[in-house]
């Protein structure tokens, strides 16, 4: 499972978006900077509002600023089944979420499968996703409504998709992982440097 604490691995009312890259498909785009480079992603606002609508604040907000990426999950030190391969980020352990967890959006409402690519929300129980997301690296279905990787089978709540620098995610999953872990789950996962989160940013 992932989930905000690396123990357990990880309603809010939208504001009117004011400017989107794409005001037809109802998509925002972003940029993620990274000590690694540069993640562009597209939030799709009409098909995932309350998971998207709550990053997007975390961006306007500049809450994700000096956060991080600091788990990697790989076919070899996965410890779920079935196996997947994501990077994980967001504020950590140490950092109170500014938001209240958002509702449970599935992937059967918003449609949108855990693809190479998808970013998520990470959470523990259903409806306790704030802050933590992952990015997939190759289709990761067990993760979809209805598979077994969660054993609610409610799955993970998809929002956006990587359109540039799946090459940042992928070096990011090659990373050495050998930190601390207070959990035998996440043992192999931590990264032994994170990397910084430097700044995420609607592109205008």
């Amino acid at each position: 499972m992932i989930g905000k604490t690396l123990s357990t691995c990880l309603s809010l009312i939208l504001l009117p978006i004011i400017s989107v890259v794409n005001a037809d498909e109802g998509i925002v785009r972003i940029t993620m900077t990274t000590s690694q480079g540069d993640i562009e992603i597209d939030l799709y606002m009409n098909k995932a509002p309350i998971t998207a609508g709550n990053f997007l604040k975390l961006v306007e907000g500049e809450h994700l600023d000096g956060g991080s990426f600091y788990r990697v999950v790989t076919y070899e030190n996965d410890n779920g089944n079935p196996r997947i391969e994501v990077i994980q980020g967001g504020l950590g352990d140490e950092v109170q979420s500014p938001f209240e967890p958002v509702s449970h959006e599935t992937t059967g409402q918003t449609g949108i499968l855990h693809k190479d690519g998808v970013i998520s929300m990470a959470r523990g129980d259903v409806g306790t996703a704030s802050s933590e997301f992952f990015i997939c690296v190759g289709d990761q279905p067990g993760l979809d409504y209805g598979e077994v990787r969660n054993p609610d089978g409610q799955g993970f709540a998809a929002f956006g998709q990587v359109v540039s620098g799946m090459d940042v995610v992928r070096r990011i999953l090659q990373l050495p992982a050998d930190g601390a872990s207070d959990s035998d789950y996440t043992r192999g996962q931590i990264l032994t440097d994170p990397v910084k989160i430097i700044s995420v940013r609607r592109t205008n």
